[in-house]
């Protein structure tokens, strides 16, 4: 069975092909989410977790760009931008802690992205959550 985190990471990879110009993934969530075995309540939660930020993505954006410091929303990394919407939408939309938000984007960060990307994440989304 897949753990929560697993299932973050799956919407990570599905947010990620929409930011790289896949505007019909959604097409393809059940397919793609059965091939990383994200099944039954982990399935349903990865699928809230991607409409949730698909429906909610421009206050989503608006709330990461206000608190990139020197950092151009566009030019952030695929993955990054990806991991930021995830957990943006959770601090500000779900009903976890931020703390724990935070954590899952710092871990899922540390397997996809780069040496400098958990550190450059858990200061944008700190002052997020603090600016709630």
């Amino acid at each position: 069975m897949a753990t929560r985190q697993q299932a973050r990471m799956a919407v990570v990879s599905l947010l990620y092909a929409f930011d790289l110009g896949n505007g019909n993934i959604a097409q393809h969530t059940d397919e793609i989410l059965e091939e990383k075995k994200i099944r039954n309540k982990q399935k349903d939660f990865a699928l809230t977790l991607y409409e949730g930020v698909m429906k909610n993505i421009a206050p989503v954006d608006e709330a990461i760009i206000k608190h990139l410091k020197e950092w151009d929303f566009e030019r952030l990394g695929a993955i990054e931008r990806a991991t930021l919407r995830l957990a943006t939408y959770e601090i500000l939309f779900g009903e976890l802690d931020s703390a724990v938000v935070i954590n899952e984007a710092v871990e899922i960060t540390k397997a996809f992205g780069t040496e400098q990307s958990p550190k450059f994440i858990n200061g944008v989304l700190d002052a997020i959550s603090k600016d709630k």
